[in-house]
């Protein structure tokens, strides 16, 4: 290959290339999902996305015989080395073409950018936080991603380890079905630990919108704060998620645990919009209503988003029960399959709550990570 140029984009126009540059290296794979091109300008714009007020982030473009050639950004996540006492880059947004002395260039660009600002290690893929599209898929490609999970090139595994990186978390995606989850079997054992553990269930009030959001919000941030990775959403990160996620929420798919009236755990599933985007293919919002309006009935499937109890009720059971409940309601609300997305691979009680509905674990991603 000839000679590899990799600059910062700073401009308006250099911003939407590294933007749009997935539409290059996905125009011909069957399985991918265009995502709406205002989300992916939201997620890099640094004047409107609260991650930056904390944190910092240079994108890269690389560039062989002046057509792009792949992409990367280097970030710090000020929040999170103050959660876990680390020093700590972060990799992500990564798309390149099959050659490993663009990848290798691309990384080293980011490293050189993260070790001159001092930090000790790199890790990634994340974009641009835990909090967002988080890891690279390594198995399952033959399934489309649901939505709001990243999704990538087998390849992309090969040019990562090339680049020096090495596993250090994989995460897990679970496949739940009507016809594996639910007989009467695992609906009396469910009864009976609900009853056992006093938990009622509720959904989300949208007419007090602002105050549900105010009390998941510290579940949110109790219910993770052990949790390999996680960091605390700061106030305004939180109401920036909530306010994108009211326009497609379900209502009857936010479900609170409750424990003598006091809120113990939730969940958030979401209906797989993909499979409606998938026919949009240029990315534009216009269209993608339409697609919406055209495609609506085909979207059978959920996405459990986000699912979990406080520390002191970890082991009483109550995660598998509110999986269970979650799983229900679901199929309900005309979900009859879904995907419970992300697990940690040594999170032993949301492995056991999913292996309690018998759900198939039928994709992976991982982590990796080097040190500077």
């Amino acid at each position: 290959m000839n000679s590899i140029d990799i600059r910062p984009a700073v401009s308006k126009r250099d911003l939407e290339r590294f933007v749009k540059f997935p539409w290059i290296i996905y125009k011909d794979d069957p399985m991918w999902v265009p995502p709406l091109l205002m989300d992916r300008r939201k997620l890099i714009d640094k004047e409107k996305n609260p991650f930056y007020k904390h944190s910092e982030a240079e994108f890269f473009l690389a560039y062989c015989n002046n057509e792009i050639v792949g992409r990367i950004a280097a970030i710090i996540n000020h929040n999170h080395n103050k959660e876990h006492k680390e020093n700590i880059g972060f990799f992500g947004f990564f798309e390149c073409i099959n050659d490993q002395e663009v990848a290798t260039s691309l990384f080293q660009t980011a490293k050189d950018w993260l070790k001159a600002r001092g930090v000790t290690a790199v890790r990634g893929p994340a974009n641009p936080s835990v909090n967002d599209e988080y890891g690279l898929l390594i198995d399952g490609f033959n399934r489309s991603p649901v939505i709001l999970m990243p999704y990538n090139p087998p390849y992309y595994a090969k040019l990562i380890e090339g680049a020096g990186l090495t596993k250090i978390k994989d995460l897990y995606a679970y496949h739940v079905s009507r016809d594996r989850s639910f007989n009467e079997r695992l609906t009396n054992i469910s009864e009976r630990a609900r009853q056992r553990e006093g938990l009622t269930f509720r959904t989300i009030n949208m007419k007090e919108f602002d105050k549900e959001v105010a009390a998941i919000k510290s579940l949110y941030n109790r219910a993770w704060q052990y949790n390999w990775g996680a960091v605390p959403m700061t106030d305004e990160e939180f109401d920036y998620l909530a306010a994108d996620l009211k326009q497609i929420i379900v209502p009857e798919l936010v479900v609170l645990a409750e424990y003598k009236g006091e809120p113990v755990g939730f969940s958030l599933s979401i209906p797989d919009l993909n499979i409606a985007l998938k026919y949009n293919k240029g990315g534009y919002l216009l269209p993608a209503i339409v697609r919406m309006l055209i495609h609506k009935k085909k979207i059978n499937w959920a996405r459990v988003l986000v699912l979990g109890v406080v520390p002191e009720r970890l082991k009483t059971g109550a995660a598998s029960v509110l999986f269970y409940e979650t799983a229900r309601r679901c199929i309900e609300n005309g979900y009859p399959d879904g995907e419970a997305s992300w697990v940690l691979e040594d999170n032993v009680m949301m492995i056991r709550a999913a292996e309690f509905l018998n759900a198939d674990r039928y994709k992976t991603y991982r982590l990796y990570q080097t040190n500077l």
